[in-house]
């Protein structure tokens, strides 16, 4: 009788342990790393501060940077954007919102990037094309990179056949067109418009900017039905 009381005993006991460890987080008995626990949401990009007091992070390399805890990559890593080049907007949401963002890249006629390292943009242009476009496009742009030669794929376009712009190239490379996806996760936003610079210069170097696009909507809609151009 003894032995099974103090069973029931032990049962209940581990019983109440259990249900309050696992009780609801906002009426806790003892928690023991509260930072973890109940998590501080985190940015980078926002002024640093002691979670557990009033008392602001004066540590010397965050308030250089205003107090921001974002420092500059390590050496060797990869910058995310250190062109300073932003984000575009959001990927289209229709083919009317795609038309009309493909129509107005057609405008622009030159890159955001500084104009002094136009040289050395074109170069790593030319670095990133030659391994990140040229199976399909060719190292000459004219549509007759390795794949194609192959016979696993058609269609490319030869750049010396399109009316295109350093932001219609930028465009396509952002969103895609055709059978050709977006290679914005491949390729960051300065890379792009460096691949963008160096095709023009390369394959269009001194051809002079297409006319704005005036089709209408109902022009714009049709166009997807057929073959685009990038």
């Amino acid at each position: 009788m003894k032995k099974n009381v103090l069973r029931i005993t032990a049962v209940l006991g581990l019983t109440t342990v259990l249900l309050n460890s696992c009780g609801p987080k906002e009426n806790t008995p003892l928690v023991y790393f509260p930072d973890m626990y109940f998590p501080v949401a985190y940015d980078p990009l926002m002024k640093a501060e002691d979670a557990y007091s009033d008392h602001e992070n004066e540590i010397p390399a965050f308030v250089k940077n205003n107090g921001a805890t974002g420092l500059s990559p390590v050496e060797g890593t990869v910058a995310q954007n250190k062109d300073g080049v932003f984000e575009e907007s959001l990927l289209p949401k229709n083919v009317d919102e795609y038309n009309a963002g493909y129509d107005a890249s057609k405008k622009i006629v030159a890159s955001p990037l500084n104009p002094a390292n136009a040289e050395k943009d074109i170069e790593r242009g030319k670095f990133l094309f030659e391994r990140t476009c040229a199976a399909c496009h060719g190292t000459g742009g004219d549509g007759q990179g390795p794949i194609v030669q192959s016979g696993a794929y058609s269609g490319v376009p030869n750049y010396a056949d399109r009316e295109i712009t350093v932001g219609s190239v930028h465009y396509v490379l952002t969103n895609g067109r055709n059978a050709m996806g977006s290679y914005a996760g491949q390729l960051n936003p300065g890379d792009r418009w460096r691949v963008a610079m160096y095709v023009m210069n390369a394959f269009k170097k001194g051809a002079p900017a297409p006319a704005a696009a005036t089709a209408t909507p109902a022009a714009a809609t049709t166009e997807t039905t057929t073959e685009t151009k990038k």
